[in-house]
């Protein structure tokens, strides 16, 4: 069995309580007070193993061997959950969604009857993690890809998944799924990508997390610089990169998709509001009513967790009623700028209905 390795940066959910984060449980306790008070550090994905084709790294893709574990409220396990539907894995990749609440035992099932997972059997996902690795010291992070057999960690590297499942699952695509990674676009979705988790999907919690205004002001700027440059990109092409949706466009929407709700006020990064910028309005609202975006999205998980969890940011515990959440239901006009949202292929069908995302979470 291939051994864990240490290929990749990880995200904010990835990190030791020194270092903060959205969806890491720590063992710190239902609110995590270190958020905001410690420097923002970045950790690494220890469980780093590779699901492929061929098996090469002891892991072969094989249709019902792995659960998918994420929580709704965090950005980098939402992009997973979008790639997976978007890509029809529904069936060959199950599914379990966490509770957007920790307590000190790390994420939970007690969305789940009896309060476990109905798959893996197990009350908590530090389970799986211990499975892999005996006193595992790290965060316990999504998302986790679960081998079921043994009820162990596969993976928790967020940057690589998506782009396995867009690339070594292909034989269990559905008929019709786009190509979300097309290699002769790569290089250039892999630069545009590179900004964006730079500036924005960790720039928003570098801003967020900073303990001192410098270190938050040079991080709000970078913030809002690269936004301002994303909407100069936009205003001229419906997509980031070609004529379609790709990997690069699932990496913005999830932060964009939480920008208004939570990362403008909680996270003071409030130069503007979403809304108020036309180009990337229109574009978030536009993937948001695309299937298999905004159908996977639920807000009520995300605003539960981000203000109740970061105790050390938001030490009330308030979660805020708004915003409204109508506007993402608007015509965004962005269909007569062209393109074709799924290449050559076709949307996703339906919602199954064990995963529809509750009315609570929905415009």
């Amino acid at each position: 069995m291939a051994r864990p390795h240490d290929s990749h940066d990880a995200g904010p959910e990835d990190a030791a309580p020194t270092a903060g984060g959205a969806a890491s449980a720590t063992g710190d306790g239902v609110g995590n007070t270190a958020y905001g008070r410690k420097p923002f550090s970045r950790s690494r994905s220890h469980f780093a193993d590779r699901i492929t084709a061929d098996g090469r790294f002891g892991w072969p893709v094989e249709a019902g061997r792995y659960r998918l574990i994420a929580s709704r409220a965090c950005p980098w396990a939402s992009r997973v959950v979008i790639s997976r539907r978007l890509l029809g894995l529904e069936d060959a990749l199950s599914l379990g969604i966490v509770d957007p609440i920790q307590d000190d035992r790390s994420w939970r099932f007690t969305l789940d009857p009896g309060g476990r997972d109905p798959v893996l059997g197990i009350r908590f996902l530090s389970k799986a993690y211990d499975r892999r690795e005996t006193g595992y010291p790290g965060g316990v992070s999504v998302p986790a890809v679960v081998d079921v057999p043994s009820g162990q960690l596969v993976t928790n590297d967020f940057r690589q998944i998506t782009l396995d499942l867009a690339t070594e699952w292909r034989a269990l695509h559905r008929p019709g799924a786009p190509d979300l990674y097309p290699e002769a676009l790569r290089d250039e979705i892999d630069e545009v990508m590179e900004g964006v988790y730079r500036d924005v999907n960790n720039g928003v919690y570098r801003a967020g997390f900073a303990t001192g205004q410098e270190e938050y002001d040079t991080a709000y700027a970078a913030v809002f610089r690269r936004l301002d440059l994303l909407s100069e990109r936009l205003a001229e092409r419906r997509y980031l990169v070609g004529d379609t949706i790709t990997e690069a466009d699932i990496r913005l929407f999830t932060t964009l998709v939480r920008f208004d709700p939570v990362y403008h006020g909680h996270f003071k990064c409030n130069r503007f509001k979403l809304a108020e910028d036309p180009v990337l309005w229109a574009y978030a609202k536009d993937l948001y009513q695309t299937p298999g975006f905004g159908d996977t999205v639920d807000f009520h998980h995300i605003k539960q967790h981000y203000y109740r969890v970061h105790s050390g940011v938001n030490p009330t515990g308030i979660v805020p009623d708004g915003p409204e959440l109508d506007g993402w239901l608007t015509p965004h006009h962005r269909e007569e700028m062209g393109g074709r949202p799924f290449g050559d292929g076709t949307p996703p069908g339906p919602v199954p209905a064990a995963e529809v995302v509750p009315p609570s979470g929905r415009p």
